[in-house]
């Protein structure tokens, strides 16, 4: 049977690292928190969301990919199917987390945690606008269609950004 070493003294065993810290401090001193400012332009910018919403007591959240819609100072939203177990979850919740990355020219991340501030039935301009963020031109009538006929109803869930994570993980 394996010793077990208490969390503090595992650290310690780890080339560069000093009790306590999981990684060397010359890493740690290269991640850098976005200003505010960074922080929603990067989210402004299109990425492909990882949505996480609770699944409720003694389970894991359920986290999946979405496309999503934000601007600075403002709230983020999303489209999804109304009879989603998506849609349920965040409406039991009440708040959902958002989190964007990019790998290049640095590994950078941002997640946003909130509470939902409305649910909206679907609108053809919401679905043009959050369509035409993600799709080249030309592919745009092509999804509505897509979206229109298989989709089915369809609602944008508000989040007001409460709760900030940010870093910038090397020099730009």
């Amino acid at each position: 049977m394996r010793e077990r070493i208490p969390l503090g003294q595992q650290a310690g065993k780890v080339p560069g690292c000093q009790a306590g810290l999981s990684v060397p401090p010359v890493r740690l001193s290269l991640m850098a928190i976005l200003s505010v400012r960074d922080r929603e332009l990067f989210l402004a910018e299109p990425h492909i969301a990882a949505l996480s919403v609770s699944a409720g007591p003694g389970r894991g959240p359920l986290t999946v990919p979405i496309w999503y819609q934000y601007e600075p100072g403002g709230e983020a939203w999303v489209l999804t199917e109304a009879a989603s177990r998506k849609a349920r979850l965040i409406e039991a919740a009440g708040r959902f987390t958002l989190m964007v990355e990019r790998l290049s020219p640095t590994t950078r991340y941002v997640s946003v945690e909130g509470p939902v501030t409305r649910t909206i039935p679907e609108t053809d301009e919401l679905l043009r606008e959050i369509t035409e963020r993600y799709l080249p031109p030309e592919k745009v009538p092509v999804y509505l269609a897509f979206a229109k006929a298989e989709l089915g109803k369809q609602v944008a869930i508000y989040l007001r950004p409460q709760r900030w994570l940010s870093s910038d993980l090397g020099p730009s």
